[in-house]
């Protein structure tokens, strides 16, 4: 195994760099900079030397093999972070035979190959270090910790005393069975069935935590959708005319709402077009309006809003509130003029939205959900081969051991290699 290195903290000057070091060379490489070594897990400050050059005065840490973030003998050099004194940091250790530096994710990619963590948990350290949000973060965290492998454990296990039991039975095929087993294997499939399920039902919800909340500004044409969109981002985001059908493609703006990443679209005016170009906005903002995840259907005074359907939790608002209304029962009166309105309209947004990610569970990707619905699949199939009797249960022992492989999958046990390499693509050099 190679030694590696890497800036571990951003590039730029900054306060301090960090620079890890793991593989078998790595003591001694530090060694060979820093002179005598600081007892593992402890720091020393050391004057780092390269030669006669003097490189700086660093905190040291050393890490002993199976007590890292790799899993490997492992170093930190936390330097002065300028860009001269960490390029001439790296560069001493560039030097040193043995050493080389870290492809992007490499540090990571060890801890998973050491056992230091499991598939799920580098999927969340990812998360973690792409969170904007708070919920981002609390969820991604949550993952890091080990929240999937914990139920994941629970699940297998209880699959694999069902299939042993079963396998147990198979074994006593040509004598008398001392215990009906069936109650009790159903039982158990039955009670891993309905964790997978609750968990399913909380996918929708945890990826668009990940991912973000769209929720679509919609209206006729010369409605205030723009003024709305460009009052809530606090920017001029959007072209904003009394000219009728000024937009004609969908205008993002992504934002902090709660606590949940949330992009805003500013979509064309709903209206029979009066030429090609408007035709292609009216269809872009419906489809991206019913894709969204929820609503703003923003009325003006002559009528309501053509082409689309109010769906559970869409919101009613009344734009225009600076020239005076009456208050209408389930509909919020706005002005994106003068900010009239603003806030209770984030916050219901922001209620809504906040509601919905209530439900989310602790599997976030696509292919959490996946391999859940194959192992359910197969638990389905194993249910009704113990159903059929006697003759057809090692058949359902087969379908518990698929479910258990499936299962596996979500933490990395089997079949994931496929995955590794644009998982770890996202990562950057010194993770």
């Amino acid at each position: 195994m190679d030694t590696i290195y890497a800036l571990a903290s951003a590039r730029g000057k900054a306060g301090v760099g960090v620079i890890r070091i793991s593989g078998p060379g790595a003591w001694e490489a530090v060694a060979a900079l820093a002179g005598r070594l600081p007892e593992p897990r402890y720091a020393g400050l050391r004057r780092l030397r390269f030669g006669d050059d003097a490189l700086d005065d660093a905190l040291v840490l050393t890490f002993a093999t199976g007590a890292s973030f790799t899993g490997e003998e492992s170093a930190e050099l936390h330097v002065h972070g300028a860009t001269a004194t960490v390029r001439a940091v790296l560069s001493a250790l560039g030097a040193h035979p043995g050493l080389r530096l870290a492809e992007p994710g490499e540090f990571t990619r060890r801890a998973l190959e050491n056992g230091r963590l499991d598939l799920a948990q580098v999927e969340g350290l990812a998360d973690l270090i792409e969170a904007e949000t708070e919920a981002q973060r609390k969820q991604a965290l949550k993952v890091l910790s080990g929240a999937i492998g914990a139920c994941a454990e629970a699940w297998r296990r209880d699959l694999i005393r069902a299939a042993a039991l079963l396998e147990a039975t198979i074994d006593f095929s040509d004598e008398d069975v001392p215990v009906d087993v069936t109650t009790e294997v159903l039982g158990l499939i039955g009670d891993v069935a309905e964790g997978l399920n609750r968990e399913l039902r909380g996918v929708g919800a945890a990826e668009r935590i990940r991912d973000g909340f769209e929720v679509a500004i919609v209206g006729r044409p010369n409605a205030g959708k723009s003024t709305l969109l460009n009052a809530l981002a606090g920017r001029e985001a959007a072209i904003t005319s009394e000219v009728a059908g000024t937009t004609r493609d969908v205008i993002e703006v992504r934002m902090d709402l709660g606590g949940l990443s949330v992009t805003l679209l500013d979509t064309a005016g709903l209206r029979e077009a009066t030429d090609s170009i408007e035709e292609i906005g009216v269809r872009r903002a419906v489809e991206r309006a019913i894709a969204a995840d929820l609503r703003v259907f923003l009325l003006d005074y002559d009528a309501g809003v053509p082409m689309l359907e109010r769906q559970p939790g869409d919101i009613l608002a009344r734009s225009k509130a600076d020239f005076g209304s009456a208050e209408e029962e389930g509909v919020i009166h706005v002005s994106g003029v003068t900010g009239f309105g603003l806030t209770k309209l984030i916050a219901r947004i922001a209620a809504e939205l906040g509601s919905r990610a209530a439900s989310a569970g602790v599997m976030t990707r696509a292919r959490h959900q996946e391999a859940m619905s194959m192992a359910i699949s197969s638990m389905e199939s194993a249910r009704d081969e113990v159903r059929n009797g006697p003759s057809r249960i090692e058949f359902a022992a087969e379908h518990l051991r698929r479910a258990i492989r499936f299962l596996d999958s979500l933490v990395g046990r089997v079949d994931v290699e496929h995955l590794l390499d644009d998982i770890f693509a996202s990562f950057c050099i010194g993770k």
